[in-house]
This record gives structure tokens, C-alpha cells and sequence, in this order.
């Protein structure tokens, strides 16, 4: 009972409990064979995707900041990936160094405001989110006269970012799981990790107790800028075109992963691996219905259902949790 309830206060446990549940409801209720689910690419390839812009996210959130602005930086790591190597014959090198460089402005400029302003970071990334639409479409338009851009890449590039494993996997899986890792050792391991959490609990404390708040805020939204442009980057790539729309369901999706996973929308509490399952529990919720015999018209009810008992296991365990830890310091 103990390893149960050990299990059970940690930030992972709903997400976790929340996959299991919904591939035991697609096996019971929707007649989907285990094999043919988990062998499929689609959800995985999905999840990926998504989970690399998720992480990212989740870690800003349990900092209690937020970034929409994701869903413009998609397109905009895209089309600047298209222009610069496909459009104007640069080599691909310069092109990932210049969406670094997009992804490290923007992250700036959202860190920028929300530390100099009392503006909440939901509406500055939110202004931010218009403002690159905008300008991806503009300069889109300028520079090229149309608005999407074939690309060609190299083998070198095409076997780093869009090599498809077996014929059916994309590589971002690697890249996916490979960050997952140094994010995880980034937030569970290290001291900065520490001070993400103490800035979600009580950013003013955070502060007075020495903690660069400022710094850390900025440098939390520059990552999540590079990595929503660095798949769209790969994206444009793997598919040998850009476009300058896409990207805004990304917004929804990613916040639906991140809170399946455990972090909570105030801040100071949550995951790298709950984020992470969170992430393949909504792939498998929203592209698993497809290998199943329920009506597609019942997706969003189903995910609609998840992320509600998610967000309440979440809670329960939170407390579980907070109780065993007011517990030991009472000792």
C-alpha cells in the first residue's frame, strides 16, 4: 500500500492512471486490437510533435507563466526554414541558425514584457501570437509572392529531421524522447529546476530569496519559442513545403497535455514525465478513435471527459501529496 500511495502523490500519477484508462475504454467499448494500436505511426508521429512544444510549455506553466504564442511560431519556423533555404538556394545551416534566431527574438520580446509590464503573459504572448501572424503572412508576401514555399533538403538534413523510420515513424520520436530526458534532468535535477517550482509557488519569495526571476522567466520563454519554430522547422522538411498557416490548434492541444499531465494552471506543481504522458494519453484519446468502432463525432466528448478526470485525479493527488509532505515536516 505504501509503493501505491507513494506512486499515487507523485505529479505523473493522473496522467499515467488517465492513459491506462482510456486504452482499457478503446479495448472494452471501441473493439480496438492492442497490436494494431501501438504499432501504428500516427499517434505516435502526433505525439511527438506535439510533446516537444508541450514540455516546453508545461515548464513555463509551472513557473505560473503561460505562452500561446506557439501557434504563430510553427508557421513562422517554417516559412523562414522554406525563404531562406528553399526560396533564396542558402544552405540549410543557415536557415536552422536563423529560426533559432526567430525563436530566441520572439521568446525575448514575450520575457521582456511580461517581466517589465503587469500585463499577464496570457495576453502578451497573446498579442505576440497576432503580431508574428501577421508578420509571417507580410513578409511571406514580400519576399516571395505566394504563400507557401517548396524546399528541398539535404540528405543530411532529411536523415536529421525528416527521415521517416520504417518507412512510417518520423525521427522527431528521437527528438522527442531525447529532450524529454534533458528537460527532465533540467527541472527534476539540476537547482534551476528548483527555482522553476519556488517562481510557481510565490514568484515575489522566489525573488526576495534570490532567485533571478527575471532571467529565468525570459530564458523559459526563449526555449519555448525554439522549440515550437524548431518543429515546424522540421515539419517543412519532412513535408518539403511551408505554409504560413497551421500551428493554432497546437495552442489548445498542448495546454489540454500539459494539464493532463499534472501541472497545475497556477503554477508550482507538475512534471517532465507528466507532461510527457499527458501528451500520450491526448494523441491516443484524439488519433486512437480512428482504429476503433465508436463514432469520430465522439472525440471531442471523450477528450473533453479525459482532461476533466484528469484535472481532478491531479487534484486529489496534489493534496495526497501536499498532505505527506506537511506530514514529514511535522517530524
Amino acid at each position: 500500500m505504501s509503493v501505491l500511495s507513494a506512486f499515487l502523490r507523485r505529479p505523473a500519477a493522473g496522467s499515467i492512471v488517465s492513459l491506462i484508462a482510456v486504452v482499457g475504454f478503446y479495448i472494452l467499448f471501441g473493439g480496438v486490437n492492442v497490436v494494431t494500436l501501438f504499432g501504428a505511426a500516427s499517434w505516435l508521429n502526433f505525439a511527438a510533435n506535439l510533446g516537444i512544444i508541450a514540455i516546453p510549455v508545461g515548464i513555463l506553466m509551472i513557473a505560473g507563466e503561460m505562452d500561446i504564442s506557439i501557434g504563430a511560431m510553427i508557421p513562422a519556423g517554417s516559412m523562414v526554414t522554406a525563404i531562406i533555404s528553399g526560396y533564396y538556394g542558402l544552405p540549410i545551416w543557415v536557415a536552422i541558425l536563423a529560426v533559432v534566431g526567430v525563436g530566441v527574438l520572439v521568446g525575448l520580446v514575450n520575457g521582456l514584457l511580461t517581466v517589465n509590464t503587469t500585463v499577464p503573459s496570457l495576453i502578451v504572448t497573446l498579442g505576440t501570437l497576432v503580431a508574428l501572424q501577421g508578420i509571417v503572412l507580410s513578409v511571406s508576401v514580400f519576399l516571395t509572392d505566394s504563400v507557401s514555399v517548396a524546399l528541398e533538403a539535404p540528405p543530411w538534413a532529411k536523415l536529421a529531421f525528416g527521415q521517416l523510420i520504417g518507412g512510417s515513424h518520423q525521427v522527431i520520436i528521437l527528438w522527442w524522447l531525447g529532450l524529454t530526458l534533458v528537460f527532465a534532468a533540467f527541472l527534476h535535477l539540476s537547482p534551476i529546476g528548483n527555482w522553476v517550482f519556488a517562481m510557481g509557488g510565490d514568484k515575489v519569495s522566489a525573488r526576495n530569496a534570490g532567485i533571478p526571476t527575471r532571467k529565468l522567466t525570459i530564458g523559459l520563454f526563449m526555449v519555448s519559442a525554439i522549440a515550437a519554430a524548431f518543429v515546424g522547422m522540421c515539419q517543412t522538411i519532412q513535408f518539403n513545403s511551408a505554409q504560413v498557416s497551421g500551428g493554432m490548434g497546437y495552442i489548445f492541444n498542448a495546454i489540454v497535455s500539459v494539464v493532463v499531465g499534472g501541472v497545475l494552471l497556477t503554477g508550482g506543481f507538475g512534471s517532465v514525465f507528466g507532461i510527457f504522458f499527458g501528451t500520450l494519453t491526448f494523441a491516443i484519446v484524439s488519433q486512437g478513435i480512428y482504429f476503433t468502432q465508436i463514432d469520430r463525432n465522439w472525440s471531442n466528448l471523450i477528450i473533453g471527459v479525459t482532461l476533466l478526470i484528469a484535472v481532478g485525479m491531479n487534484e486529489s493527488f496534489r493534496k495526497l501529496a501536499m498532505t505527506a509532505i506537511r506530514k514529514k515536516g511535522t517530524k
